[in-house]
């Protein structure tokens, strides 16, 4: 199994995501507010759906079609399911992009409350080790490197020819 991709290509790669999608909104918003002789309500109602579907469309649609969203294509990472590296289906796409929308706005807080908060406890309840409840993994799926992914399938296909 291919090992997971850095933090910091991930984050990179959100990073990219979020400015690509948010200057491809605010190009088309542009062209409707010049349009149209719109209200402060209908423009936001207007932002937050364009940022929904285009968000929807780069993190579910165009994974599933290239294993990437925009900004992983970029960054060179791919998505795999777990735990056989196969292309990832619908369903894990759509939780694994709920997940990003409603969890990761909250990453800050929850940094700013641990710093407060004093020593982090060793275990979480049912005697499991912090480190092995990780992130990495959402929904049944993991970014790996392009090139990781590429000498795994030749590694399993060198395998069962011989």
């Amino acid at each position: 199994m291919p090992r997971g991709t850095g933090e910091t290509r991930r984050y990179l790669a959100v990073g990219l995501d979020c400015y690509l999608c948010l200057l491809v909104v605010g190009l088309l918003l542009h062209s409707c507010l010049r349009a149209a002789d719109a209200g402060v309500g209908r423009t936001a109602v207007a932002l937050v759906a364009q940022l929904t579907a285009l968000s929807f469309a780069n993190q579910v649609l165009l994974t599933m079609a290239v294993r990437a969203s925009a900004g992983k294509l970029i960054m060179g990472v791919r998505v795999i399911r777990l735990p056989d590296a196969g292309r990832p289906e619908f369903r894990r796409l759509v939780l694994r992009w709920l997940y990003g929308l409603f969890w990761l706005p909250l990453q800050p807080w929850r940094h700013l409350r641990r710093a407060t908060a004093g020593p982090p406890p060793r275990e979480r309840l049912g005697g499991c080790p912090r480190a092995a409840a990780t992130h990495a993994d959402l929904a049944g799926v993991r970014q790996v490197h392009r090139g990781d992914l590429r000498s795994y399938r030749e590694a399993v296909a060198g395998g069962r020819r011989g």
